[in-house]
């Protein structure tokens, strides 16, 4: 694939999966900016960039099909908040009201469609992320104790159980207690309502779910969220190995290595993400 572009949301990762495909040989890629979300340093690192608005999605999707993108990825973080209070334009607000159930899943899906629909698919998040996505085993000086280790595989199950209904994303316990499933709120804010009920010797674990659609919402992890946990009193993360992108993964592991903290990949079973776009038949 020569000329593909990413729906840039805030963070490094937008930008990561930019420098990554220009590393692995695509000869131009470009980014959608939203106004106030997109970082300088994504729509810096693109060869084109074209603003929209977030309310102004549908735009940015037919400019996309008549510009004869081979591909799109959709990248970084969009404030949950704005689902409630976007100013969307009518068209949006009438494919937001097709759905009867909205989740991450419902409502990237639903954009899929769209972007499908003026001849750009929707590719893999986890394409070009080779150097951001772990395997299995400790990242950290020390691995999990065997307190952490019981309360991992039980927050897997969890994972795994509510994982069906496209929450849980993260799920943080302790003593065998689960203290948060993350909802709609994010990763971070799970984190601290969690840390509020157990206090220091939690466990957060952090997954994608049994049939996870690796185009969007991959599971990520940086440096806020390692402070977040120190703060809220959790003493390891666990993630399922090749499924999740860690960020700035030198000053994570040094920042836990500090604390004392355990990161540690767990094999999972499932299916490592893709790292480059199928190519269509």
């Amino acid at each position: 694939m020569n000329k593909l572009i990413v729906i840039a949301g805030w963070g490094a990762y937008p930008r990561l999966l930019i420098e990554g495909a220009k590393k692995a040989g695509v000869r131009q890629m470009d980014c959608v900016a939203i106004k106030g979300s997109t970082d300088r340093a994504t729509w810096k690192a693109a060869d084109n960039v074209h603003w929209i608005t977030l309310g102004g999605i549908a735009e940015g999707i037919r400019w996309c099909g008549a510009n004869g993108y081979e591909g799109a990825f959709l990248a970084g973080q969009v404030n949950p908040l704005s689902l409630f209070r976007g100013r969307f334009d009518p068209e949006v607000k009438r494919w937001l009201a097709e759905l009867d159930v909205k989740t991450a899943h419902t409502i990237f899906g639903k954009l899929s469609e769209k972007f499908a629909d003026v001849g750009v698919p929707i590719l893999p998040a986890s394409c070009f992320m080779d150097d951001h996505m772990p395997g299995v085993g400790p990242l950290t000086v020390r691995g999990f104790t065997d307190a952490e280790a019981r309360d991992v595989a039980h927050a897997a199950e969890v994972v795994k159980d509510v994982g069906h209904h496209d929450v849980g994303q993260t799920v943080m316990v302790k003593s065998g207690m689960v203290l948060a499933v993350e909802a709609f709120e994010g990763t971070n804010a799970a984190i601290k309502r969690g840390g509020k009920l157990g206090g220091k010797g939690s466990v957060v674990y952090k997954a994608a779910r049994v049939g996870h659609d690796m185009r969007f919402d991959i599971p990520v992890v940086g440096l806020k969220t390692l402070k977040v946990m120190h703060r809220a009193g959790a003493t390891a993360l666990a993630f399922q190995a090749g499924r999740l992108v860690l960020l700035d993964r030198e000053a994570v592991v040094a920042y836990a290595n500090a604390q004392g903290m355990a990161i540690v990949g767990i094999d999972s079973g499932l299916s490592p993400a893709p790292l480059r776009p199928v190519a269509a038949s």
